[in-house]
């Protein structure tokens, strides 16, 4: 199984490493997963929010997290506090996931999500 992954994410940079196809359908076949990917689709949630959230417990969210960031399904970042403890958050960093079998061999592409330019307008962000 292989997987393609786009050159960008989130307007930035990435490696041109292949995904595992078998860890992003893994993550995609577990319903708590799931629950986390739909509930970072709109903002990024930290692992306590998640378990909340999800109705899920902490610990479960963030083992679910550490596995959908392994598929590439969602992407960490660092909330800064001013009270200076921070904290990590996640967000789903793909708006579609493409399946298909090319001459008997599974392949996955990731559609990564729009991103808007300077002046205001939305384009997407291609795969290579």
């Amino acid at each position: 199984m292989s997987a393609t992954n786009s050159t960008t994410k989130r307007g930035w940079p990435a490696t041109d490493d292949a995904t595992d196809a078998g860890a992003v359908l893994g993550a995609l076949d577990d319903d708590a997963c799931r629950a986390i990917l739909e509930a970072t689709s709109e903002e990024s949630l930290t692992a306590t929010e998640l378990s909340e959230q999800c109705d899920i417990p902490t610990s479960t969210a963030y083992r679910k997290v550490e596995k959908l960031t392994e598929a590439e399904l969602v992407e960490e970042r660092v909330r800064i506090n001013t009270s200076g403890k921070h904290a990590t958050e996640y967000r789903t960093s793909f708006d579609d996931v493409l399946v298909s079998l090319d001459d008997g061999e599974l392949e996955i592409e990731l559609t990564k999500p729009s991103v808007e330019n300077e002046a205001g307008a939305n384009y997407a962000v291609a795969d290579d």
